[in-house]
């Protein structure tokens, strides 16, 4: 099965997100091409994957353009074959039930506003990379992962990214990937000549 995975990243987590399901597929016997949303041609053919999936970061409660471009030019053949999209976000990160919610908010706008239905959509947590941050996001994002609980340590960044829950993900998606393959690949029932002829007797 060949499975492309198309990313969009701000900070980086998404690639390393990204990257991660890609070594993963690779191990359990799978073919990846993993694109950047930024560098995808309007021309890939995403009739030629077996599957699909598109991960994009949380930022102002948006994902990246070029991910919803992405998506959005190629939904019709993205309805033809399982899809995942993988939400990376902070508020994943949240002990907050709210934030979560939020989270799963901001999904299900990019799926209504790009008019594709995916067949699992999985909302994963991010990071804060403090270390990146100019002195003004520095300082909002400190004050936000103050009032939830979350590291205000400046001087490096936090990885809140269950790489477990990760794996068994993409291990259940990859089931129903497969699944998919032996069902399109099954030869439908057709009337048998033993049916024709019955058939023929009968009349």
């Amino acid at each position: 099965m060949h499975i492309l995975i198309v990313y969009g990243t701000t900070e980086g987590q998404t690639r390393k997100v990204a990257t991660f399901l890609a070594d993963h597929i690779r191990q359990r016997g799978n073919e990846v091409t993993l694109l950047d949303s930024t560098e995808a041609p309007r021309s890939v053919d995403v009739d030629a994957y077996g599957a699909v999936i598109a991960a994009g970061s949380v930022h102002n409660g948006r994902h990246q353009a070029s991910l919803f471009q992405f998506v959005r030019n190629h939904r019709h053949a993205l309805q033809t074959k399982p899809t995942a999209l993988v939400s990376v976000s902070l508020s994943m990160a949240s002990d907050d039930l709210q934030d979560h919610v939020e989270a799963a908010a901001c999904a299900d706008r990019f799926i209504t506003a790009s008019e594709w239905t995916p067949t699992v959509t999985h909302l994963v947590a991010g990071a804060l990379r403090y270390t990146q941050y100019d002195f003004f996001k520095g300082w909002i994002l400190k004050m936000i992962a103050g009032a939830k609980g979350a590291s205000t340590d400046t001087d490096k960044d936090h990885e809140f990214t269950d790489w477990s829950d990760l794996e068994a993900f993409v291990d259940a998606f990859l089931k129903q990937v497969h699944e998919h393959g032996d069902l399109i690949a099954k030869p439908s029932a057709g009337p048998t000549l033993d049916d024709g002829v019955n058939q023929s007797q009968q009349a």
